[in-house]
């Protein structure tokens, strides 16, 4: 069974450990124990989006959880996981299990390319931030469309030739790690797949 999510993300988790040999990295989690809950190995979560298999997890000593995985070559070169660090935070959600609420969109944690933010708006009540994409992507994007954003599902805002801007609330600025991303940070994007599917479809039909 292929894993899927919502972009949901349901906390921000800390990078507890990692080690890169051989373009592998081992990258370790830490996070609420609930997130641990039921969890087997093998099992698929997504960590700022990605998503990545579980190889080991257990309880540390400070009462939190802590989760393990491999990041293999392909995976570092796609996404923003090799600009970790001790500390990092990063976001996280386990994948969808059947009969669960799909609050976001489908999201497969298939990365399709990095953005880099290049202008941030706040207010008191408002978040604004705007990201810059390679134009091969901006076909997938529409105003009010959907896109996913480090693994959370967001609506689109203004789009233009190469680049998009999301509008933020204070809920999502707080339980994700958008709320921590300043000018310049590369964020992991997957278009909507089924825009995508959409839009490849049309430029079948009128060739």
């Amino acid at each position: 069974m292929i894993a899927m999510f919502t972009g949901i993300v349901q906390s921000k988790a800390q990078v507890f450990a990692l080690n890169t040999q051989n373009n592998l990295m081992a990258l370790t989690i830490s996070c609420d124990p609930i997130y641990i809950d039921g969890l087997a190995i093998g099992a698929s979560v997504a960590i700022n989006g990605v998503c990545l298999t579980a190889v080991g997890f257990g309880m540390l000593e400070t009462g939190q959880a802590y989760i393990k995985f491999d990041v293999i070559d392909e995976t570092l070169a796609v996404t923003n996981l090799d600009l970790l660090a001790l500390g990092s935070f990063v976001n996280l959600e386990r994948s969808l299990k059947a009969g669960d609420e799909i609050g976001g969109h489908m999201v497969s944690g298939h990365i399709h390319c990095q953005a880099p933010v290049i202008h941030i708006a706040k207010t008191l009540e408002n978040c604004a931030i705007t990201f810059e994409v390679n134009e091969n992507w901006q076909p997938y994007l529409f105003s009010k469309g959907f896109v996913a954003i480090n693994g959370c599902s967001l609506t689109l805002g203004k789009v233009t030739d190469n680049q998009f801007t999301v509008h933020l609330i204070p809920e999502t600025l707080s339980r994700t790690n958008i709320g921590l991303l300043t000018l310049g940070d590369k964020v992991n994007i997957e278009c909507d797949q089924q825009t995508m599917t959409i839009v490849e479809t049309v430029k079948k039909l009128k060739l």
